[in-house]
């Protein structure tokens, strides 16, 4: 068995909602009402998001006794109380090497990956919230597509919109957006706009496997 290594945590905290992320491990963010529940939340998703990183070949090196190390927190903003991890922690903010770079890549990768499979294995309907709420299965595809055209422009790219039933075009807007994250940085903004590589790799591959987890929990019209 691996052993036991604490994940370090950086969390946004708004009246009304917190968000837990995993600084080291792009994509593992999660919600609660307060930063408690936000780091269960987290703590919960462990094994779903192991998959992640073992699709980007990266070691994840956890076991069941698995520890959170609050490093950072910090006031959240609208957008954290809408229920994205908008705030840039101080570790968002560090340099990234070629070896970085290509991990920080890999793993936004994956999470692109997963949510195709699981995409590709969801019913086009979708089971419906307590009020009858939620997109089905191709909205929220054209809504993560769109979205990614959105975070490719902040990260200085050309990106006109592109239709998610054009593969060819998703695939190329995605390696374009995987070569801004994987390229060395000081940990200035890409492009000298808002998102600093670690931050840009965590907003993308975290919005890419909510809406996988999304897909996936609500395929299952007896909920």
């Amino acid at each position: 068995m691996p052993k036991s290594r604490k994940v370090t945590v950086g969390v946004e905290v708004t009246p009304k909602k917190a968000f837990a992320s995993a600084l080291e491990w792009p994509g593992w963010s999660r919600a609660g009402k307060t930063p408690e529940d936000a780091v269960a939340a987290l703590a919960a998703y462990a094994d779903r998001y192991a998959a992640v990183a073992r699709r980007a070949k990266v070691m994840f090196p956890f076991d069941a006794s698995i520890s959170f190390d609050v490093t950072e927190e910090a006031e959240g903003n609208a957008s954290t109380a809408f229920g994205i991890p908008e705030v840039r922690f101080k570790a968002d903010g560090r340099r990234t090497t070629t070896k970085d770079g290509q991990q920080l890549a890999a793993i936004v990768d994956a999470a692109w990956e997963i949510f195709d499979r699981i995409v590709a294995e969801a019913p086009a309907e979708l089971r419906k919230g307590p009020r009858g709420g939620g997109r089905d299965r191709d909205k929220i595809v054209e809504h993560v597509v769109s979205a990614d055209g959105g975070y490719a422009r902040t990260l200085g790219l050309k990106a006109p919109e592109v239709d998610p039933r054009d593969h060819a075009a998703v695939a190329d807007l995605r390696k374009r957006m995987l070569e801004a994250i994987r390229a060395p940085s000081d940990g200035s903004p890409i492009a000298g706009k808002k998102w600093p590589p670690r931050y840009a790799a965590r907003r993308v591959a975290w919005h890419a496997l909510d809406h996988a987890w999304e897909i996936e929990d609500r395929s299952n019209p007896e909920g």
